[in-house]
């Protein structure tokens, strides 16, 4: 993911809390820490990205425009170098090959659906007797409400709307999975740099990856208080702990 000046970061000074909230708000406040003579001889603050875990370097030289103005050229060199990989994507010849390759799958697998339903004819014709109807395949009849838009939507796409249903939940399932995985992996980063010397550090790690929030929280109780709750923030964003 790519770091913008809008990226959701927290700071840590020690082991407190120190700013959370986007990138230059936090850099402005991490700025500010770091000219008072307590922060700057305690020698510890760090910024991490919420999205990933890992610590991301803040330039704090010079004045808060100065700082500010330097996020807004490393965002802005950001965005350009995604839209010129994205024009070299669209221009690639590679484009080409795949259109004549997708038209080559489409006439071989309309010619093997035409045997398919030469060998069901065939078939049919030898006499075995057909059940009616479609195989269940394990599927279950359920109601669905839904608005008049969303059904001409789902009977339009290939294979009609029960097909698209089972597709669109399939893919929610996969998107839901990485995403836990995403949270957990930076949950892992952070505590690896925080907490990686505390005690039940390995416990807190493997009870993390069983998705287990007690355990994980009964391991980081000796903790300091921020720095669980960040752990436990990060890596069960969307659960009560």
């Amino acid at each position: 993911m790519t770091l913008t000046v809008q990226t959701p970061c927290t700071a840590f000074a020690g082991h407190r809390r120190l700013a959370a909230g986007p990138l230059a708000d936090v850099a402005l406040a991490v700025k500010a820490a770091l000219e008072e003579t307590a922060a700057a001889q305690h020698g510890s603050v760090l910024t991490f990205d919420d999205t990933t875990g890992r610590v991301v370097d803040i330039d704090t030289r010079g004045s808060r425009d100065d700082v500010l103005a330097r996020l807004a050229r490393a965002h802005a060199a950001m965005e350009a170098a995604s839209a010129d990989a994205a024009s070299a994507d669209a221009a690639s010849p590679d484009t080409g090959r795949a259109e004549t390759a997708s038209a080559n799958l489409a006439g071989t697998g309309a010619a093997s659906r035409q045997g398919r339903r030469a060998s069901l004819a065939s078939s049919d014709a030898g006499g075995t007797p057909r059940g009616r109807g479609r195989p269940r395949l394990g599927v279950i009849a359920r109601e669905v409400t839904l608005l008049p838009r969303h059904w001409e939507w789902l009977n339009a796409q290939p294979g009609g709307a029960s097909v698209a249903l089972r597709k669109l939940v399939e893919a929610g399932m996969r998107d839901r999975g990485s995403r836990e995985r995403a949270r957990r992996e930076a949950a892992y980063r952070f505590m690896s740099a925080m907490a990686g010397d505390m005690p039940g550090f390995e416990e807190a790690t493997r009870a993390l990856f069983a998705a287990d929030t007690h355990a994980m929280a009964g391991h980081m109780a000796a903790w300091p208080d921020d720095i669980r709750e960040h752990a436990l923030r990060l890596a069960f964003a969307e659960q009560e702990h």
